[in-house]
């Protein structure tokens, strides 16, 4: 009786326990599509580049005429009153009014054409494989966190320096005929560093030209001071940009309308990383200039004034102070810093538009 007093007293019994609501799972991609996601990827990184390297091309033509400019002139007290060479251009601003005087639109854009290919190979191994070396590095190391992504920043440095460094050596020739190019002077007022009058003759013919005289060691002379200077810079431009990306995403000072956000949060996001790549890239980034534009010793196999990367550190220390080794530096920063901020501008842009292809299909 009293079983069944209690039964009837419990009322309607209670459902069963509702099974966890299963988790959306996304197939694994085919071999297919993942390598047209890394094309995608790397066309995307290219003409991104190359878009942003149409603005940014006449401070790199002063860069590397401000890094060439006193190369390995001893240092010398001004009460000496000793003879320095011409300064024919004493600060970014004065270069680029220099050059347009004397040389018109052509000469602020010298070496154009080889800078375009240049970033075609550089940037579309940068940018385009940084992702997928990026995932090897967490995989291969296990670098995953489930609570955050905190445990990935090794893979997203040496990721993008692997990538940098991929990227430079592949496209070292058309760095080095780039140089030259826009070192190139006709008049002697103004020229500075080694002059290579071949340059004039265009990039393929010009390309060939080194090739004849030096073979395949002169096409790639200077390629270990490359991918110092592109290895360090690459690794500080990925990493940092991811970084500071989330940073600002993360502090509410950002609409994310689509999850992804707009113009200004990669505006900010570039600005700010632009200023760490300059810090960390700009004493690399004389070296090689210097590597690149140096002529060829008498034996053919090396460079007249340098033998490797280190070396120009170096020697431009020995000769000209640690000073030497920031020499350009407004004029790279003017160049890296709307570089980097058009360069990702462009390529969330190029994204954004992938996106919407594909959602389409």
């Amino acid at each position: 009786m009293s079983s069944t007093t209690t039964t009837a007293n419990a009322g309607p019994p209670s459902p069963p326990p509702r099974a966890p609501p299963a988790r959306a799972t996304t197939a694994p991609l085919g071999p297919t599509a993942i390598a047209i996601h890394h094309a995608s990827q790397f066309s995307m990184g290219a003409l991104a580049a190359c878009g942003a390297v149409t603005f940014t091309n006449p401070f790199e033509v002063i860069k590397t005429r401000m890094q060439l400019q006193g190369e390995l002139e001893k240092r010398m007290p001004k009460a000496s009153g000793a003879p320095v060479g011409p300064r024919p251009y004493p600060n970014a601003i004065a270069a680029l009014k220099t050059i347009f005087r004397n040389e018109g639109l052509r000469g602020i854009q010298r070496g154009l054409a080889p800078a375009y290919i240049y970033q075609v190979l550089l940037n579309g191994c940068r940018l385009g494989m940084y992702e997928p070396i990026k995932a090897g590095y967490v995989t291969l190391f296990n670098l995953a966190s489930p609570s955050g992504r905190a445990h990935e920043l090794p893979a997203m440095v040496f990721g993008g320096a692997t990538a940098g460094l991929l990227g430079a050596f592949v496209s070292s020739p058309l760095y080095l005929l780039k140089t030259r190019m826009q070192s190139y002077v006709a008049t002697a007022g103004t020229a500075v560093g080694a002059q290579h009058s071949y340059v004039q003759l265009g990039t393929v013919r010009a390309l060939r030209r080194i090739y004849t005289a030096e073979g395949v060691r002169g096409l790639w002379r200077g390629v270990d001071a490359a991918m110092l200077r592109t290895g360090v810079g690459s690794a500080v431009q990925l990493s940092s940009y991811d970084s500071f990306k989330r940073i600002l995403a993360n502090s509410g000072w950002f609409a994310m309308h689509d999850g992804h956000g707009g113009l200004s949060l990669h505006l900010g996001a570039s600005l700010i990383t632009s200023f760490f790549v300059c810090i960390s890239m700009n004493p690399f980034d004389v070296a090689s200039t210097r590597m690149y534009n140096q002529n060829t010793a008498a034996d053919g196999k090396q460079g007249a004034l340098y033998k490797s990367g280190f070396d120009c550190l170096v020697k431009t220390v020995r000769a000209e102070g640690i000073a030497a080794l920031y020499k350009g530096f407004t004029a790279h920063y003017l160049r890296i810093g709307p570089h980097t901020v058009l360069t990702f501008v462009f390529l969330e842009q190029l994204r954004k538009l992938g996106r919407f292809a594909f959602s389409k299909e």
